[in-house]
């Protein structure tokens, strides 16, 4: 329970932590220029349309990588189906004819799951993993003498989606959303919070709490879009945090599991 806990506090809470010793920096730097006497500027027109025009840049980051986001969010899923429907085909096959090709089809099916698995924690490389899904064709062949030639076209289907699925992933996690939009947003904040730390505002622990506020939103907004803009990115955090959950091809390589160790005792029985 104190470990779930935890788990469910650190993936809240990750960017904050990220955040707060940067803030912690420009606090320190807005206190040594206030006893210095170094705060020159004066709250005007043209401070506030900064803060405007920071706060509508971000947005318009956050709603493009949101909509990729919740695009990406489907994918594992989408996988997962692919996968479950190849196996349910062979299974069919294997339950015809009795195949040898339809149980080994079944262990490779096991081997992609892994496969991807590792691939998206970067532990394999892309064409290495389009190789394997190519591979099934070696499969497909044996089945076209064991079945009808619809069965193995829905198989040739289900194929052709995962590898689309994976170029698609492969894509998101290797490209940033308008990498120009992400450099004006950094100089506008950048610019933001020089200013609050120049800013001369009385009282002064006013001011201190509006550097605090305004910098920790600036901040938390940027480390948010650039995490979001990789949804797919378990190498530095595992499966926490923003990146996209994958549940189901864990969930779908547990039933596999299952099923094939039933089939062998039940094999193994007779």
């Amino acid at each position: 329970m104190n470990k779930t806990f935890v788990s469910v506090l650190g993936r809240r809470w990750r960017i904050a932590l990220k955040v707060i010793p940067l803030l912690i920096a420009i606090l320190g730097v807005k206190l040594m220029f206030h006893w210095i006497g170094w705060e020159f500027l004066s709250l005007n027109p043209l401070f506030t349309s900064l803060v405007a025009a920071t706060t509508f840049l971000m947005g318009f980051l956050i709603t493009g990588v949101i909509s990729d986001y919740k695009e990406s969010e489907k994918i594992p899923t989408e996988i997962a189906s692919s996968i479950e429907v190849l196996y349910d085909e062979s299974y069919i096959v294997d339950k015809n004819k009795k195949s040898e090709v339809a149980r080994d089809f079944h262990k490779f099916l096991l081997e992609v799951i892994v496969k991807l698995n590792n691939w998206f924690y970067r532990k394999e490389r892309t064409r290495n993993v389009l190789d394997t899904i190519s591979s099934m064709n070696e499969y497909f062949a044996q089945f076209e003498g064991l079945t009808q030639a619809n069965f193995v076209t829905r198989m040739k289907q289900e194929q052709n989606n995962l590898r689309k699925l994976v170029t698609r992933i492969h894509t998101i996690r290797e490209t940033s959303f308008v990498q120009s939009a992400y450099t004006i947003v950094e100089v506008l904040s950048f610019f933001l919070i020089v200013g609050m730390i120049f800013l001369k505002l009385e009282p002064f622990y006013e001011s201190v709490f509006f550097v605090a506020l305004v910098s920790f939103i600036v901040l938390y907004m940027i480390f948010l879009i650039k995490d979001l803009d990789n949804p797919f990115d378990y190498k530095s955090y595992g499966e926490t945090g923003t990146e996209v959950s994958l549940k189901s091809l864990h969930d779908l390589e547990l039933r596999l599991k299952e099923k094939i160790i039933k089939k062998w005792t039940t094999k193994s029985g007779q």
